[in-house]
């Protein structure tokens, strides 16, 4: 059955002048070290992957009904990959005691402009 559908697309370059802009301010208070450890391995294509696991958390907001507020908050919601590459939503804290005994679904995909994130959250 499922309990929430959320989806968001974001530009890269929102995100490269946030991080530019703010740096170590903006990427601790939205990013997990997971997120950011993985994003920084990209080097030049980098901000392609930190708009995506923005918009992934957007789109989980989104799937649980609160948008990003209401106590939903960035750094309890993070993506990490599988060996195979598949990306996975990690939730932790509030987030994870209300939703982690749900199926949270999570699809990616990214261009050099944009950012696409499809979250299905089932029993």
């Amino acid at each position: 059955m499922i309990i929430g559908i959320g989806a968001d697309m974001v530009e890269v370059d929102r995100i490269k002048n946030a991080i530019e802009k703010y740096g170590s301010r903006f990427l601790d208070r939205v990013f997990t070290a997971t997120e950011q450890s993985y994003c920084e391995s990209f080097n030049s294509a980098k901000y392609q992957h930190y708009a995506a696991r923005f918009a992934a958390k957007e789109a989980f907001s989104k799937a649980i009904g609160t948008g990003i507020t209401q106590g939903f908050k960035f750094k309890e919601v993070g993506v990490k990959n599988e060996n195979s590459g598949r990306p996975l939503i990690e939730l932790n804290g509030e987030l994870k005691a209300r939703w982690g005994k749900y199926q949270i679904n999570l699809s990616l995909s990214h261009t050099s402009a944009n950012a696409l994130a499809y979250v299905v959250i089932t029993i």
